[in-house]
């Protein structure tokens, strides 16, 4: 058996920040429902299914009395065999029926149709339908298969825009299943709350009224997000009754090198040794990183550090192999040929690989939901071991100093916001392709998507509804990942392929002529910026030098929407609007941080309005650090570092936030902090950190306080993303003015 007397022997040193152990758990079963059709319970059992957790029973029973369903546990607590049992036990009794179920990743849609293939039950087709699917196969599938596995960018453009095609689908749709559904957060979730708000108008059209079964990883807030994403309520399953064994988890931190300037040693380098010295003991072990790059790196130390043996059981997986290796990799890992994978987050969803006995992340994830679902790939049926390995970011600091803030934390909340008119727009249009639009609609689209459609100059109105105008079909003009519908597009120059979208709003700051573009860890160097085709060409490039943008920002305040007296000074909400212009951009070792060079830059200013949470400290507040620059450098600090916590209270990553300290801003007439939505529209995120003030503050005073550098580092002030390069920041002034927040003075 799995021990920590095999592991024990590696997590020593002071590299070891934090040690515990999370105890096992006994499972909670119930027998089989008694109208649960005998063809449905004979294929469990042949699947070695016996009875069902308790979770599983509820949400059987949930299904049966009509309701719309979220079901919320633990990874490899069987999510899946509870919203597969009620379409199962219905296609058994009515194949004519039709399931759609929706999956982010073309892998986890794969996974699925084989467990559902495995049940072997005669009445239950399952089909995989997706931009691979071939031409000739399309037909086939909308005419015969009863469960349809896509994606949401599928139904967005190849099923709901040509809804004619699919009437004997729609017609007949009884459950829409929504898996992984944390994933829909944020703009991505913003856009696909609304192809689901179409996808139900169309089934009304066609005369069904399909029940909606959502699976999530543990979220904050489940029903807030299930009626984000549906406009329904749903009843909340999150009763996690599944077993579990006992997991020790470990918080490793690299040796501190420079503690003056908050260097550490390479955490690539410790997850490879800790990932050389696991599979040597012949421990089964994954190890997540974030970026292509970084897993082929951490795949290639590993294996220069163990034996030839060892070496040709270990396996990169990432993103840019063919379906056919990366089936061949998932097949060693179930039949335990590989005992050590590296992988980007591909593999941190639900895709069955099997039992695990150690699972190293690199990095935090962003956020503790993802953070967890990699961890549980670890001791699934076995004691079993999980480690966070930091790097330098303020996040990772935080936790080693903090541990029991992420060992102990509720996980965060999963934010959209649907009717943000950047994105509500282009759904609306494409509802009315798809059919006129008319105040009945207001029930599944919203009422806002009528007020929208009054308005936008490419519909008309007719005796039938408001109609579209154009000769083509808006939903292809729509991305789901980004809120701007004139996204620049970044082309690889060699090869034509694209490689990314990018949002106006961030195109001069990061795909700017001379910007260093990573798609997928990959480095690429852009050639050129054509502001008038919306296009970034970029070639394929290996320096030791980063970029980083010099941003001049202004932000007005257009509309406070909520103000309150909080921690001793007003607080507000509200909608803003912010102006940009890159000026210049500096090239920077990669090794060191050095700025090896400074160039100037003339690209137009942009403007776009978000939402903000912003602040005026009191006099009292600022008592000693009012002269400049210290005011200024104690503004810009305290803003950094807020920054830098706030996705532990939203479902974000601080790329997606912006923010603006000035000792006197135009309007407040005051010394002002405003931290905004970096998405134009806004998606919720700052009004999150509003409603969590106190929290967020409080981490952000620790974060200081706890960073043993002297000045301010990577660690903790420094920002990654700051337009003014990481000038002008005073971490004493800032953790005085968090510390007198936090007091009420």
């Amino acid at each position: 058996m799995t021990d920590a007397t095999i592991w024990g022997p590696l997590l020593v040193g002071e590299e070891v920040a934090h040690l515990a152990v999370e105890p096992s758990r006994s499972g909670r079963t119930e027998p089989f429902p008694d109208e649960l059709d005998a063809r449905v319970a004979f294929a469990l059992v042949s699947e070695g299914i016996s009875a069902l957790y308790v979770h599983q029973a509820e949400t059987w029973e949930a299904v049966r009395r009509g309701e719309h369903v979220i079901v919320t546990t633990s990874t490899a607590s069987g999510k899946s065999l509870a919203f597969n049992l009620p379409v199962l036990d219905l296609l058994a009794r009515e194949p004519k029926s039709r399931a759609l179920y929706l999956y982010p990743t073309k892998a986890l849609a794969q996974d699925q149709a084989r467990a559902l293939a495995a049940f072997r039950l005669k009445g239950v087709k399952p089909a995989i339908y997706d931009g691979d699917t071939e031409t000739e196969r399309r037909w086939q599938i909308r005419r015969w298969a009863n469960v349809i596995l896509t994606n949401p960018d599928m139904l967005h453009v190849g099923v709901l825009p040509h809804h004619d095609r699919w009437g004997d689908v729609l017609a007949n749709l009884r459950f829409v299943v929504v898996d992984e559904a944390h994933v829909y957060r944020g703009v991505f979730g913003s856009h696909v709350a609304n192809v689901l708000r179409r996808l139900r108008r169309l089934a009304r059209a066609y005369g069904s009224e399909p029940q909606f079964v959502l699976a999530s990883a543990t979220i904050a807030n489940p029903a807030g997000l299930a009626e984000s994403l549906l406009g329904m309520t749903a009843t909340v399953i999150d009763s996690d009754a599944a077993p579990r064994s006992k997991r020790t988890v470990a918080l490793w931190n690299p040796e501190l090198i420079d503690p003056d300037l908050g260097v550490r040693a390479s955490a690539l380098g410790d997850a490879s040794r800790l990932l050389a010295g696991f599979t040597t003991r012949g421990l089964r072990t994954i190890c997540f990183a974030k970026s292509r790059k970084a897993v082929e790196l951490i795949h290639r130390f590993t294996a220069e550090r163990v034996d030839e043996e060892t070496a040709k059981r270990l396996a990169p997986y990432r993103a840019g192999y063919t379906p056919a290796q990366r089936r061949e990799i998932e097949q060693r890992l179930m039949a335990g040929d590989l005992v050590g994978v590296t992988a980007t987050d591909a593999l941190e969803l639900g895709i069955d690989i099997g039992s695990l006995d150690c699972a190293i992340s690199v990095g935090f994830p962003g956020t503790v939901s993802s953070l967890r679902q990699q961890w549980g790939r670890a001791g699934r049926r076995a004691p079993g071991l999980a480690v966070l390995v930091a790097s330098q970011d303020a996040l990772d600091q935080f936790f080693m100093r903090e541990p029991e803030a992420l060992l102990s934390r509720t996980v965060e909340a999963a934010i959209l916001d649907h009717a943000n008119p950047r994105i509500l727009d282009g759904h609306v249009l494409s509802a009315a392709f798809e059919g006129p639009l008319d105040e009945r609609d207001a029930e599944t689209l919203g009422p806002e998507a009528l007020e929208r459609a009054a308005v936008l100059p490419e519909l008309k109105r007719t005796s039938a509804g408001w109609v579209w105008g154009g000769t083509d079909y808006p939903a292809a003009r729509v991305p789901l990942r980004s809120a701007d519908r004139d996204s620049f597009t970044v082309v690889d120059a060699e090869t034509g392929a694209v490689l990314g979208l990018v949002e106006r709003s961030r195109a001069y700051s990061t795909v700017h002529e001379g910007a260093i573009y990573l798609h997928l860890g990959e480095q690429h160097l852009v050639r050129i910026l054509d502001l008038e085709a919306l296009t970034a060409i970029v070639s394929q490039a290996n320096v030791d030098w980063y970029t980083q943008a010099q941003k001049e920002t202004q932000t007005a305040i257009v509309e406070p929407l909520r103000s309150e007296r909080r921690l001793g000074l007003e607080l507000h909400f509200g909608r803003v609007s912010v102006t940009e212009q890159v000026v210049a951009y500096q090239r920077k070792s990669v090794s060191g941080g050095d700025t090896l060079e400074t160039l100037p830059l003339d690209l137009p200013e942009t403007t776009f309005e978000t939402e903000a949470v912003w602040f005026c400290p009191t006099p009292a507040q600022l008592a000693g650090l009012e002269e400049m620059p210290k005011l200024l450098s104690s503004l810009h600090a305290a803003e950094h570092s807020l920054i830098a916590l706030l996705p532990l209270w939203a479902m974000c990553d601080r790329w997606d936030i912006g923010g603006l300290s000035t000792n006197v801003h135009f309007q407040t007439g005051l010394p002002t902090i405003f931290v905004y939505d970096g998405h134009a529209g806004g998606v919720g995120i700052t009004e999150r950190g509003f409603e969590r003030f106190e929290g967020w503050v409080e981490d952000t005073a620790k974060l200081l306080s706890g960073c043993p550098c002297v000045a301010g580092c990577p660690s903790c002030v420094q920002s990654p993303k700051c337009g003014n390069l990481n000038e002008f920041l005073d971490k004493g002034g800032a953790l005085t003015l968090l510390r007198r927040l936090l007091a009420g003075t």
